[in-house]
């Protein structure tokens, strides 16, 4: 689908700081930063734990588990968010002086999501004193209901949104239940975690259990907050991003544990100048990649290493998988893509929504699938896959505009035997229905993401920050952008657009095209464009070239240079 390149509006700016580079203001006022404070990214300015609802009967849980040294069961999710949620209060109660800890991860093929029945049977044979759920637990309610029949204690951090019943836990810490007024609604889940963690800390502040002994830091786990809720894809508003910025700030400064290490050797960048958008294409996918083919087990394994060599071979047993789960994705997208040729609609035939089943696609991916085919037409999908016992599995990606969680809820309502179970987000969901209603569970969504997508959201728009003045077209602008971050969901990276001559132009790695490019300013620069169509590329009778693009700095061998990346590729008559 062709994308319209569109600067953003100018904003008013006279509110921020005048120090700031003019560009980075504008950046910033168009972005809706409408003070100064919300660019502290100090820990000083994270919003208090105390306005969380449930937080004093969490940390009352927790301070009778302490002093009984409780049998604690951490249960976790199989996703990024779900491992450094677990692994965050894994490390995060140790340093407390809990001993009896352990965790258990959902098997995603067999279980699926969250506490559910099955997982709560299992649980029970374990006979732990307290349940602690992370990443989970807000839609849990018969499992949960099965663990507390069975004298068990249960505690609930979450973050997803709640539906019309709470479960019956003990406490239950989400920003997303109606009643809490945590400001921050889009902390992922190990923010969560780590945020029961400071309160727990506070309470036996006031208890005078830190008398005899210093009180943990916790900020040493700021390097696993910052790449779950990076990877989760939550909106990055000021409190996530400061949480995302200390935990940047402490592996760039060699202060990070040897899992992270690893990873981050595994996928060659370089800790020093690692960013935010290297947590979200780099390390999460390969963390991911245990949960969606094997066992998240072996991700939170790599998190709680405290060995260099032991995290260094289970990052490689990480990439492995990625790099398998990277050729199955590719197998399905060509499939997928052969289902929707034969439907052969164009950019302005394009149906409101994509809802496929095959059933033997794998589980664990597609909900990478239905991302990949949400970015390419700009359409909510759906993509199912085979189950169990005449279930399939579905995985939602949506566009702005259009409520995934709500929509499915909305869906459930008016019919109760479509959908066996779902949860989720606004932009992401996942759901079970029976094999046999597939076909009506596509007609009902279908229609209905029809009467809600107006011909505005399905436009496909590319929000630039506008042309760049060509002073700021250098190394030292983009270092000041790197610097400005940091970048992600709904605070999203500068793409600046300019019309520029094409000098070069050739495909390299099969998919990805490489570019020479001239700026007005006359300066030669390189550029690349990845995953284009190559049956479009190269064109040798395109003379210039309009690109929505990101400035970034190119390191090779030590060696730095100012590289473009292109966002939006666009050959100009």
């Amino acid at each position: 689908m062709k994308k319209l390149i569109v600067a953003r509006d100018h904003h008013d700016d006279s509110h921020l700081p005048n120090h700031l580079h003019p560009v980075i203001k504008q950046i910033y006022a168009s972005r809706q930063v409408n003070h100064a404070n919300e660019l502290d990214n100090s820990a000083a300015t994270l919003h208090n734990f105390k306005l969380f609802k449930d937080i004093d009967k969490a940390t009352e849980l927790l301070q009778h588990a302490l002093h009984a040294q409780s049998k604690i069961l951490i249960v976790g999710d199989f996703d990024a968010d779900g491992a450094t949620s677990t692994a965050t209060l894994m490390q995060g109660l140790a340093m407390f002086g809990f001993i009896n800890l352990d965790y258990l991860v959902p098997d995603r093929f067999s279980l699926g999501y969250g506490l559910s029945p099955a997982l709560a049977e299992q649980i029970v044979s374990m006979a732990p004193d307290l349940v602690i759920t992370v990443d989970n637990g807000i839609s849990c309610i018969a499992g949960i209901a099965i663990v507390k029949d069975a004298g068990i204690k249960v505690l609930v951090t979450d973050h997803h949104l709640q539906g019309e019943q709470l479960p019956n836990a003990d406490a239950i810490v989400n920003p997303n239940r109606h009643d809490c007024d945590f400001p921050s609604k889009s902390i992922a889940g190990v923010g969560v975690a780590f945020y029961l963690l400071i309160a727990l800390r506070s309470a036996l502040r006031d208890a005078g259990y830190f008398e005899q002994q210093s009180p943990p830091n916790l900020a040493d786990l700021l390097d696993i907050v910052a790449l779950g809720t990076v990877a989760d894809v939550v909106a990055l508003d000021a409190n996530n991003r400061t949480l995302v910025h200390q935990g940047l700030a402490r592996i760039r400064s060699g202060k990070t544990r040897p899992g992270i290490t690893a990873l981050i050797e595994v996928a060659n960048r370089n800790a020093a100048r690692l960013s935010a958008s290297d947590f979200g294409f780099s390390l999460a996918p390969r963390l991911n990649a245990a949960g969606r083919l094997d066992d998240m087990s072996l991700g939170i394994a790599c998190l709680l290493a405290t060995d260099i060599n032991q995290a260094r071979r289970i990052a490689g047993e990480l990439d492995s998988l990625n790099h398998e789960r990277r050729e199955i994705e590719q197998g399905m997208q060509l499939e997928a893509q052969a289902v929707l040729d034969k439907l052969a609609f164009s950019d302005e035939q394009t149906p409101d929504a994509i809802c496929l089943y095959q059933g033997d696609w794998h589980q664990g991916v597609i909900g990478i699938l239905a991302g990949r085919l949400k970015e390419k037409y700009h359409r909510p999908t759906v993509i199912f896959a085979g189950g169990d016992n005449g279930e399939i599995k579905g995985s939602c990606r949506s566009i702005e505009g259009l409520h995934m969680r709500d929509l499915l809820e909305r869906l459930n309502t008016l019919h109760p035997h479509l959908i066996s179970k779902f949860g989720g987000h606004a932009m992401a969901a996942g759901l079970t229905i029976n094999e046999q209603h597939f076909s009506e569970f596509k007609r009902e969504f279908e229609m209905a993401v029809s009467a809600q997508l107006s011909e505005e959201h399905k436009r496909c728009i590319i929000l630039t920050d506008g042309e760049l003045t060509d002073d700021c077209f250098s190394m030292e602008f983009a270092n000041l952008l790197k610097q400005a971050g940091p970048w992600g969901q709904q605070f999203p990276e500068p793409v600046f657009e300019h019309t520029f001559e094409l000098v070069q132009q050739r495909i390299v790695g099969e998919k990805h095209l490489k570019l020479v490019l001239k700026h007005r300013s006359g300066r030669l620069v390189d550029a690349i464009a990845f995953g284009v169509d190559v049956r479009a590329w190269p064109d040798t009778e395109a003379r210039f070239v309009k690109l929505a693009y990101q400035l970034d700095i190119n390191e090779f061998r030590g060696k730095f240079s100012l590289q473009l990346i292109a966002r939006e590729l666009q050959k100009v008559p």
